[in-house]
């Protein structure tokens, strides 16, 4: 009798190690494993993931490479939009996970799989992102969570693939890193506790860069186009290249408190230095290019984004009409932003854009004015106060004092 085939979302760690062998020997399946690289990956190490995925058994392996798809699906936006969740987080390796996941499905779908399988637990949001993306776009393709619906331990796991015949290095590393090309997230005992926070040697960038240094980046209808002006086509290469002068620094660490998709409040650590350096000086200049009605309205629009993309909605459809709206509003976001870098932190010095709105015939704010007279400012600021000036007259009329 011919074997079920399940394509399982394989990152090489012990959960998705087990689930290799409990799918193949325990359950008979035919395993196809894969994984989708959103730029957290070397080429050593998806090479070593390769080995051991067919050292577990499987029957075949995939690397799907998608860090372009990834930048022209979700970071650019998010760039757009200065996303920021709780005003702190990029929404780093948590936004990469639908993006694996689409890939994922779309690959099962490609050969065939009668099911699909990751090694989510029960406790987070990835499980979420990942079942609903699989609903939605491949609902007849059945999904299998051995680690979830099992409810394993650690131990459990490094018993059985012992008893299995396979051995390695599964010693559970005091922290838990995700690394991702829009940022690293770092979780350990310290972020179990609200009132402790992660120490120096947490941190995969270690600070080597102490004298103070000049960084600019140049803008193109919002997206980085040159780093100290070097040209980058590529860009998430232009990415890798302010993460590479800004990580010297111990630039974008903080801690992320935030509330999960499944209603329990959460902590982890992160350190995201491009992100949070192209974020800072993009916003800069959208401050001097755009208008205050067209900031005002793409930050509301933003936050919804955001949000949406963080609770694994990035498949619904009120997110390609936002992404319609960020698009138009970065026509006139081109310029260079200066910041100067130092150690665990950064300054914003100053923009250069010719759609800069400060540049103009009109006045210079706070010295002078060129377009009006002392008197069509009496006139305005009369006209301006009659909705206070009647109120108040009113309340007064009534015998009442402003509480």
């Amino acid at each position: 009798m011919e074997k079920q085939k399940v394509v399982l979302a394989f990152s090489g760690g012990l959960d998705t190690s087990f689930c290799v062998k409990y799918l193949s020997e325990e359950k008979g399946y035919e395993v196809h494993t894969a994984i989708a690289n959103t730029g957290g990956f070397s080429a050593e190490e998806l090479k070593t993931i390769e080995e051991k995925a067919y050292r577990l058994g499987a029957a075949s392996h995939a690397t799907l490479d998608i860090e372009q798809e990834y930048y022209s699906r979700s970071i650019k936006y998010m760039v757009f939009g200065n996303i920021l969740r709780n005003g702190t987080y990029p929404i780093s390796v948590s936004s990469e996970r639908i993006f694996q996941a689409i890939a994922i499905i779309e690959y099962a779908k490609k050969i065939g799989a009668d099911y699909v399988a990751h090694g989510s637990t029960g406790a987070g949001n990835d499980q979420v992102r990942f079942d609903l993306t699989f609903q939605i776009l491949a609902p007849q393709i059945g999904i299998i969570t051995p680690t979830r619906d099992l409810t394993l331990t650690r131990e459990y796991e490094i018993e059985y693939l012992r008893k299995h015949g396979y051995t390695a290095d599964f010693k559970k590393m005091e922290y838990s890193i995700n690394k991702g090309l829009w940022g690293t997230s770092i979780g350990g005992k310290e972020t179990l506790h609200s009132e402790q926070t992660l120490p120096e040697e947490a941190y995969p960038s270690q600070v080597t860069a102490h004298d103070e240094r000049t960084l600019k980046i140049t803008f193109e209808r919002g997206e980085v186009a040159a780093v100290d002006g070097k040209a980058y086509a590529d860009k998430v290469e232009a990415i890798r290249a302010v993460e590479a002068v800004g990580s010297q620094y111990g630039i974008g660490r903080d801690m992320h408190i935030g509330d999960t998709i499944i209603g329990i409040k959460g902590r982890v650590g992160f350190e995201a230095a491009a992100p949070m350096l192209i974020i800072a000086a993009h916003k800069m200049l959208e401050k001097h290019t755009l208008t205050k009605w067209q900031l005002y309205w793409k930050e509301q629009l933003s936050t919804w984004y955001g949000m949406f993309l963080h609770e694994a909605q990035y498949l619904e459809p009120v997110m390609r009409d936002i992404e319609r709206f960020l698009d138009h509003s970065q026509r006139n976001v081109s310029g260079t932003v200066e910041l100067t870098l130092r150690p665990y932190c950064y300054t914003l010095v100053g923009v250069d854009s010719p759609f800069d709105l400060m540049k103009t015939d009109f006045g210079e704010y706070g010295e002078v004015n060129k377009a009006w007279t002392a008197d069509d400012v009496k006139g305005f600021t009369k006209i301006l106060g009659n909705q206070m000036k009647i109120y108040y007259n009113v309340q007064k009329r009534n015998g009442k004092e402003e509480e």
